[in-house]
């Protein structure tokens, strides 16, 4: 317990002192993402659309993933107008530097000079990428300081030491251009590396960007998500929240929601309950970058999510210091004393309940969604980061594949890449695909609306 709460009162101090904000996303914004493989293969763009479409189910929106793994800036340049603008975006995150810095092992007097280079390489590119984005000022722009590199967790993957230092002044740099530019800055690394750093003093293996100290799992994901979320100033938006008096048979609130016929007394409290927004569910299935890996709910023990975004209340007070009974259109969801209705149950912590049920529905939508644009991604990042330095960048012939497939005996990621690439080279499949991702991003906002429930609380005999 003292090690959950050291770690997130670090987070929230790291949070605070970076003094980043970013204003929410509106309705009919088209967000792309753009990154390396952190955003290509990661979650936290998906668990921050998730946040939206459950908190503001009526504000439709659309996010794109345009992370390419291995890119760095100069990459992440050329491809600016072909798979970023090509979205029609009406806002850009940019977040670079992993691959930027590189992943030598050196060692004395060398890591500072050739991490300087590197530095200044990668700062060349940004140049070009601030000045291509200079060019479309209807497009705001996001500095995302990346995820970091961690080097001090004990694990069996050596760490290369300085190459985080190395990325946070790449880092500098974004918001120093996002200052200059009035453009907005969100820094992941600061409060990643706080935590990290926390969590070690107890679990000395303990890290948010799993086995390889480079990638962030699910639970470093949603802490990323959470860290976005806040800097647009979301935290303390309620699902909703729901006060009784039944000693006084009264509604004293309805805060996000609507309540009607209501039937109150000490004895029991029924009523219907329309809320304007679901609660945030979490995904507790492990997975992430082709291996089990954690779950996202386990950043739920060291972020203070649940209290700043996920309060769905229902308080009664009045009540006699007995147990009553809660269902929930006829389904009983659980037994609690006059004591925890008065102090008030967070029904967004209770995954039986009907709204929190349809709120699974949509997450589940939204990572099909995600699914299917990791195969497109996949096929870009064969072009980009494969064909593209050969001259065949779009070149999907027969030749293609045979050179693909005697590339990929000595890379283990392109074989893995293959058997996707061989669907997506046909245009009809990537456009079939695409129609699968509307037809999914339009579920989403139909599944995602509230309902009507009939709340019943009554004493137990």
């Amino acid at each position: 317990m003292k090690r959950f709460y050291l770690i997130l009162c670090l987070a929230t101090l790291g949070l605070r002192l970076t003094a980043q904000t970013t204003p929410p996303f509106k309705a009919g914004d088209r967000v792309v993402f753009t990154g390396n493989s952190i955003t290509d293969g990661g979650h936290y763009h998906s668990y921050i659309w998730l946040y939206y479409l459950t908190h503001f189910p009526n504000r439709r929106m659309e996010f794109f993933n345009a992370g390419i793994g291995g890119d760095v800036s100069r990459q992440i340049y050329e491809r600016l107008d072909g798979d970023v603008f090509a979205h029609k975006p009406t806002v850009v995150t940019l977040t670079f530097g992993m691959n930027d810095t590189g992943y030598q092992n050196l060692k004395g007097a060398k890591v500072d000079s050739v991490y300087t280079a590197k530095v200044a390489e990668s700062l060349k590119s940004f140049a070009l990428i601030t000045d291509k984005l200079k060019q479309h000022p209807e497009t705001r722009k996001v500095m995302i300081a990346s995820s970091p590199y961690d080097e001090t967790a004990k694990i069996k993957t050596t760490p290369l030491r300085g190459k985080n230092a190395a990325m946070q002044k790449i880092a500098a740099a974004q918001k120093v251009t996002a200052s200059t530019n009035k453009w907005d800055f969100v820094d992941f690394a600061t409060p990643m590396t706080g935590i990290n750093q926390q969590g070690q003093q107890t679990d000395s293996a303990f890290t948010l960007e799993g086995s390889d100290r480079i990638h962030p799992t699910n639970d470093g994901q949603m802490v990323m998500a959470y860290t976005f979320l806040k800097a647009q100033g979301l935290a303390g938006k309620s699902v909703a929240k729901m006060t009784f008096d039944a000693k006084n048979k009264k509604i004293v609130l309805a805060e996000n929601c609507n309540v009607t016929q209501p039937i109150i007394s000490t004895e029991s409290v029924k009523f219907t309950y329309l809320a304007n927004s679901l609660p945030y569910p979490m995904d507790t299935i492990p997975s992430g970058f082709g291996q089990p890996q954690k779950a996202q709910s386990m950043a739920l023990k060291i972020i203070p999510f649940t209290d700043e975004f996920n309060r769905e209340v229902l308080q009664i007070t009045g009540l006699q210091n007995k147990p009553y009974q809660l269902t929930i259109d006829g389904k009983t969801i659980g037994t609690y004393s006059g004591t925890q209705l008065g102090e008030g149950l967070n029904l967004a912590t209770i995954t039986s309940t009907p709204q929190y049920q349809q709120a699974l529905a949509v997450m589940h939508i939204n990572e099909e969604r995600w699914a299917v644009e990791r195969r497109l991604r996949e096929y870009y990042w064969i072009h980009y980061s494969i064909l593209k330095p050969k001259g065949m960048l779009f070149n999907d012939g027969d030749a293609t594949i045979d050179s693909l497939q005697k590339y990929g005996k000595k890379d283990f990621f392109v074989a893995l890449t293959i058997p996707t690439y061989q669907k997506a080279r046909f245009k009809a499949v990537r456009s079939a695909w695409q129609k699968e991702i509307d037809l999914l991003t339009n579920e989403m906002y139909t599944v995602n609306k509230p309902v009507a429930h009939r709340f019943e609380i009554t004493l137990v005999n």
